[in-house]
């Protein structure tokens, strides 16, 4: 029997997790005094971009700190496979509360060790926003974090230069609303004081525009990287950002019932599946056609199949990816490879003990209500 079930006595209750529940979408988009209002610190400004949620992260440098620290200690993670050597070029990582997610944070984002991390993050709230089939980057001259602030690089107007003006926009708003990007970022800033970010949040579309704007992106990034002498691992990085799979009647995901032992199985199985296939070995084109079409109806692609909040960010990530191997200068290393090292799950694992620093759940966790957690690391081979 799994770790997965040693929670099981605590957590039968069905619970409702806020950050997901279904909302029907507003008239018009918030404004950004409105999303300003439900951030736990608000920007300032477009001067410092500043912290969505206050409850599941940390927001001082003694709780990062002693999230840190605990990250580390036990249970472990189920392992899925040996991680590759720090200096990696990209990574998934999920972004769910600390207390939750925090063994899984620490087996992947130490592999980072570059300066500049391109932050590819879900767009969680893009039903309150007007439609948009562009990459959304952020106006801001840095990022607050517990340990301090964290400069947006000059790479961000590097690409913009490079990109093509129907590819992308910048919003302020859209990037208050959103909590999956700064979640990486605290962890990335505690483990390298002198880090530069790029985010950059997916739009909800199709396949084919996916693919178009990950060639554009991939191609804007390499020619950068080219003019400032740069390499990806050793300078830049990628981090993508997703939760795996969230199950129950809140999330509209009971494929395998409502929820209890089984339902919990089934789900960790088909996530577990998700990742030793086709996110685990070489990146293609085609594997990443087949995972969009797990997440999603193609046809439809705001219509969920199986709920990964990241249906867009990972597969645009994969895309990204694969055209960066392709254009890496290396003859010998123009194909990236997935490396699935770690999952975990809200009710499988016992919580870091750090509500009493002030670090909390933004949901309670049940067998009718969990968040799967992967972790997955690429290289650049043949």
């Amino acid at each position: 029997m799994r770790r997965g079930l040693v929670l099981l006595a605590a957590l039968l209750a069905p619970s409702v997790h806020a950050q997901n529940a279904s909302t029907t979408p507003p008239v018009t988009p918030p404004t950004l005094e409105q999303v300003r209002a439900e951030m736990g610190i608000p920007s300032r400004a477009l001067d410092l971009r500043g912290q969505r949620d206050s409850i599941g992260f940390a927001y001082r440098a003694d709780q990062m700190a002693r999230v840190w620290e605990l990250s580390a200690s036990g249970p472990s993670p189920d392992s899925l496979g040996l991680a590759p050597a720090p200096g990696v070029p990209a990574v998934i990582c999920p972004h769910d509360d600390y207390l939750y997610a925090g063994r899984v944070y620490r087996k992947v984002l130490p592999l980072i060790t570059a300066k500049t991390v391109v932050l590819v993050g879900v767009f969680h709230r893009y039903r309150r926003f007007a439609p948009t089939e562009r990459l959304v980057f952020d106006p801001y001259r840095a990022w607050r974090t517990p340990d301090g602030e964290v400069p947006v690089s000059r790479l961000r107007e590097d690409l913009l230069r490079r990109l093509p003006k129907d590819s992308w926009t910048q919003d302020a708003a859209i990037h208050d609303s959103e909590h999956s990007i700064e979640a990486l970022v605290y962890w990335l800033r505690h483990l390298r004081p002198d880090l530069e970010i790029v985010p950059i949040l997916v739009p909800a579309v199709g396949f084919d525009r996916l693919t178009a704007l990950s060639d554009q992106l991939g191609a804007a990034l390499l020619d950068a990287l080219r003019a400032r002498g740069q390499q990806l691992g050793r300078d830049v990085a990628v981090a993508i950002s997703t939760d795996g799979i969230h199950y129950g009647p809140d999330f509209k995901q009971v494929v395998f019932g409502d929820g209890g032992i089984e339902a919990y199985q089934k789900a960790l199985d088909k996530d577990l599946g998700i990742l030793r296939g086709p996110l685990s070995g070489p990146v293609t084109t085609e594997k990443t056609r087949d995972l969009f079409a797990t997440f999603v109806d193609p046809e439809h692609p705001t219509d969920y199949r199986w709920t990964w909040c990241g249906r867009f960010s990972v597969p645009f990530g994969l895309l990204l990816v694969e055209r960066l191997a392709r254009g890496n200068s290396s003859a010998s290393a123009n194909q990236a490879v997935a490396h699935p090292i770690a999952y975990a799950t809200s009710v499988g694992w016992p919580e870091l003990p750090v509500r009493e620093l002030g670090i909390g759940a933004t949901a309670p966790a049940s067998l009718y209500h969990f968040v799967g957690y992967p972790a997955v690391a690429f290289t650049f081979g043949r």
